[in-house]
């Protein structure tokens, strides 16, 4: 006998701001949202850096128009997590946590999203539209270099305390490379930064580059421009610079922070258009809505490979934009 399946006005892939946002809205718009993640509630911030403070203002990610209230200027990351799992409770919504979608079946107005739980066990939602806010965090740009693998090899940054007085090598030049090696230095790793081109990346905070340039110029930080990491091992990074010649670098940490992307191959997998040079999806820019028919797209997928054309500060205004084509 076949067991009946909830039919939900809209399913949300996933459950970080943007995900939640979408969900909340549809809820106010008297729509039954139903909010699906692969992990914890907003997963991609539970990795963040441990100390991390956000660079906005508290009421540029607030969402489902409630406050958030921090103690200093801008949100730490615990404010943050605190705040996103109030809004969950307060709109009293529905997740589906630890859950990861293997495939969507059916079409506009009678989706089935297939799920598999940790343990093995498989779900399945009946659902009329989609919305897809995967955000891109999961997914490490990698260097495609041998010993990129190794345990010492991290693509995340956590804290800095289990490297003091050691070696660390972080590679980068943007955002996260440049605040992981200021943290780092501040707790006592020696600290060299490796990066592919000339200088840091234009789009550096505008009080982080004076800091790091100014830690780089005192030789407080090491840092080789213009240089490409050949292989890692289990001690050591070992480079290539403008000049030719490999150098090692020695590491009892590697820190890769070289930036993240969508998840292209499950926006595919759906039957989502993807720009081969951009990847970035097919949409109507009012609707939001993608090329296939009742299937939404939220959040830093819309970006394709300019991950830094959107944050949680725009990417959660797309559930109301969403919510009112749905209307």
């Amino acid at each position: 006998m076949t067991i009946p399946v909830t039919t939900y006005d809209v399913i949300c892939i996933g459950a970080g701001p943007t995900g939640l946002a979408a969900a909340i809205e549809a809820r106010r718009a008297g729509l039954k949202p139903l909010v699906i993640d692969k992990g914890c509630l907003c997963n991609s911030l539970y990795h963040y850096p441990v100390n991390m403070v956000f660079f906005t203002t508290p009421e540029l990610l607030e969402i489902g128009d409630l406050p958030l209230v921090c103690a200093g200027e801008k949100p730490l990351r615990m404010e943050a997590l605190k705040y996103y799992r109030k809004a969950a409770e307060h709109y009293q919504l529905e997740l589906r946590l630890y859950e990861r979608v293997e495939r969507l079946e059916g079409s506009d107005g009678q989706f089935v999203v297939r799920t598999r739980l940790e343990n093995g066990t498989q779900q399945r939602y009946a659902g009329r539209k989609i919305v897809v806010a995967t955000g891109y965090y999961d997914l490490p740009n990698l260097l495609g270099v041998e010993g990129e693998n190794l345990p010492h090899v991290s693509h995340y940054y956590t804290e800095p305390h289990a490297f003091w007085n050691q070696d660390v090598v972080v590679i980068g030049g943007k955002n996260s490379a440049a605040e992981a090696a200021l943290d780092l230095h501040r707790n006592g790793a020696r600290v060299t930064l490796v990066h592919r081109h000339a200088e840091l990346g234009a789009n550096i905070k505008y009080w982080v580059r004076p800091d790091i340039e100014n830690r780089i110029k005192a030789r407080e930080i090491q840092a080789h421009f213009n240089t490409q990491v050949v292989r890692i091992t289990e001690n050591a990074v070992i480079v290539r610079g403008a000049q030719g010649g490999e150098l090692p670098l020695p590491a009892r940490q590697v820190f890769a922070l070289t930036g993240y992307h969508p998840d292209y191959t499950f926006l595919e997998s759906l039957g989502v258009r993807l720009d081969p040079e951009t990847r970035k999806p097919e949409l109507d820019p009012q609707t939001l809505e993608s090329n296939v028919a009742g299937l939404h797209l939220a959040g830093v997928v819309i970006g394709g490979r300019q991950t830094s054309e959107i944050f949680i500060e725009n990417g959660r205004l797309h559930g109301k934009q969403i919510a009112q084509a749905l209307r």
